[in-house]
């Protein structure tokens, strides 16, 4: 590569999170309150992989991690930012398209999440932002950018395993969500 070509290379954040990051996170906030699990070690290791670049500091990574962790439609839904995004032409068609999307029960992984999108947009014709944004609000419980989204590739890999606080999948979530709405 030439020097042409770096110079135009996109910049990558740097991670400057680990897995026993996370790991600590949770064992201060009393999310987990077990000795980890090979599966918890994965999930730590993930977690920190897709949220360390998102995050300018600890605080930050701590407030990502808190959303996989505490979800509350009822409160969700007391949020002035939260009825902003409702209240944006076809929020609701949104979230009645992703519901019946998210009802198979199939778990929410990256691919699952392209494929939802790209179903959403086909079906609604719809731009991103429309789109995302309630999809956001719904399962990770705030309107924002696109870290939340790696927030929502947390949830169904967290879900089943053994922490302290039970984890709501996606599937979970878009149904308190809905159910909260009436």
């Amino acid at each position: 590569m030439d020097s042409d070509q770096q110079s135009n290379a996109p910049a990558i954040a740097a991670n400057p999170f680990r897995s026993t990051d996370v790991l600590a996170i949770l064992r201060e906030r009393g999310w987990l309150t077990v000795g980890p699990t090979p599966e918890i070690d994965a999930w730590c290791a993930h977690a920190a992989a897709i949220l360390g670049t998102q995050t300018p500091d600890r605080a930050a990574l701590t407030e990502l991690l808190s959303l996989v962790f505490h979800y509350d439609a009822q409160e969700t839904l007391s949020r002035v930012a939260t009825h902003e995004v409702l209240a944006r032409y076809a929020a609701r068609d949104v979230l009645r398209h992703l519901a019946l999307l998210l009802l198979d029960g199939a778990p929410l992984n990256s691919e699952r999440l392209k494929e939802i999108v790209t179903k959403l947009k086909e079906a609604l014709q719809l731009p991103g932002r429309e789109l995302l944004y309630p999809l956001r609000v719904a399962l990770a419980g705030r309107p924002g950018d696109g870290s939340l989204d790696r927030v929502i590739l947390l949830l169904d890999e967290a879900a089943p395993l053994p922490f302290a606080v039970p984890v709501k999948s996606a599937r979970t979530r878009i149904l308190e969500f809905c159910s909260a709405l009436d």
